[in-house]
């Protein structure tokens, strides 16, 4: 196994098994600092119970990567939307450092990255609020097609083997590690414009006809912008229209 390097301040949990590394986290974030202080990592080498948005299960094998980080981020709940964005550009940037050439590494909102056109990763966020409504902890889930990836998804999927990259597990989460914290920090000191910028910029579908699934139905716009709530802006006849949940599809 390849020695993991993780930036301070990481307080690394590493686990064989776990049924959810978000549930392990949540459980552990629920306990205090003491148990998880800020910038822990819950890593695991294979879950029996992942999850993914929406309850969906996440297909968990040996052989991929699943990572939460713990957060105890000072602000409302309602602000933390942006670390979503901030987790997707750290896949990206992780990947583009072990990329072969001639390979396509999009974001695709809200939080899935694709590799080639197809979902290599997915992020998940849970948080529990205190008084005023602000935050007791963040939860950050973030899995990765590494070995292996589900076949009966409700979009295509790939993992990094399939698309003939050779890089270990602990090389991309310790990148992922320094990107995610660089942009954590830059968040902290400048809010979320360069974080929406720098997703835009990797994203997949602008200016492009997608379709939005909602709970309630579907609709078809162009892909405009992604607005500084991270709400996702579509021109759906003419009017624009704010989705703050959805699942995108590609014509």
């Amino acid at each position: 196994m390849q020695h993991l390097q993780i930036p301070e301040p990481f307080n690394l949990i590493a686990l064989d098994t776990v049924g959810s590394t978000n549930t392990e986290a949540k459980r552990r974030a629920d306990k205090g600092t003491g148990s998880a202080p800020d910038c822990t990592l819950v890593w695991a080498k294979e879950q029996t119970a992942g999850k993914g948005r929406r309850g969906r299960s996440w297909n968990s094998p040996p052989g991929n990567l699943y990572t939460s980080i713990i957060l105890r981020p000072d602000a409302p709940v309602s602000d933390l939307s942006a670390y979503s964005f901030i987790a997707a550009v750290a896949v990206v940037e992780a990947l583009e450092k072990f990329s072969p050439t001639n390979h396509q590494i999009r974001c695709k909102w809200p939080n899935d990255v694709l590799v080639n056109g197809k979902k290599a990763a997915g992020i998940l966020m849970e948080t529990a609020s205190g008084e005023g409504n602000r935050a007791k902890w963040l939860v950050v889930g973030m899995g990765l097609n590494v070995e292996s990836f589900p076949p009966d998804t409700a979009y295509p999927a790939t993992s990094l083997r399939t698309e003939g990259w050779d890089a270990s597990l602990e090389a991309i989460l310790g990148r992922y590690c320094e990107r995610f914290l660089h942009w954590s920090r830059r968040w902290e000191s400048d809010g979320f414009d360069a974080i929406r910028r720098t997703w835009l910029v990797h994203s997949i579908g602008q200016g492009e006809e997608i379709r939005v699934r909602l709970g309630d139905g579907e609709v078809t716009g162009i892909f405009e912008d992604m607005d500084e709530t991270g709400a996702l802006v579509i021109n759906e006849a003419g009017t624009r229209r704010r989705i703050t949940a959805g699942d995108v599809f590609f014509w």
